[in-house]
């Protein structure tokens, strides 16, 4: 089985949790509610429910174009991405690519420095 740490950054004492990976090489909703299971005395119910609340609320706040900061983890915020001209790779022709709104994701210092050792 495969494990990845997964810095929590809400717990006060920036501890880390461990989260189990099975047969993938990443986390998945169900993964990040048996974290909620394990480590706060959650029924899997109340931890799924959290883990899609907590989801939702972010793509509730991007669509009303809101930056989302989670302190010690990072800020989602919402990017337009302007029309342009682009090719079709399979003819070459040019086609107009319409204008589209991006969600990224700004990690935070503690994450960044997570990742790199």
């Amino acid at each position: 089985m495969v494990e990845t740490l997964l810095r929590v950054a809400n717990t006060g004492c920036g501890g880390y949790s461990r989260i189990s990976l099975s047969e993938t090489n990443y986390v998945n909703n169900a993964d990040l509610a048996e974290t909620l299971v394990t480590n706060h005395d959650m029924t899997k119910s109340d931890a799924r429910k959290a883990v899609d609340s907590l989801l939702a609320a972010i793509v509730t706040a991007a669509s009303k174009g809101e930056e989302v900061s989670l302190s010690g983890f990072g800020k989602f915020k919402v990017k337009d991405s302007p029309a342009r001209e682009g090719r079709n790779p399979s003819t070459g022709e040019t086609m107009q690519i319409a204008a589209s709104k991006k969600l990224t994701f700004v990690p935070a210092k503690a994450v960044k420095d997570a990742l790199n050792g």
